[in-house]
């Protein structure tokens, strides 16, 4: 199977879409400080380049 750069996206995309719900899930249940709200905001900017990634798929 070969990789073109949609198929690249679209693993960056699901990759970043983990790692920006594990962010949040830890800043949610895991730090209950100041931290956990740092955690969390992080994970909500992998979620937004997650959904830059999705929109570039197709374009680049």
């Amino acid at each position: 199977m070969a990789m073109n750069k949609n198929t690249v996206l679209g693993w960056a995309t699901f990759i970043m879409i983990l790692v920006g719900i594990a962010l949040i899930l830890m800043g949610a249940y895991r730090y209950n400080d100041v931290a956990g709200w740092g955690f969390a905001s992080v994970g909500i900017g992998f979620l937004a380049n997650a959904w830059v990634f999705n929109a570039l798929k197709g374009r680049v």
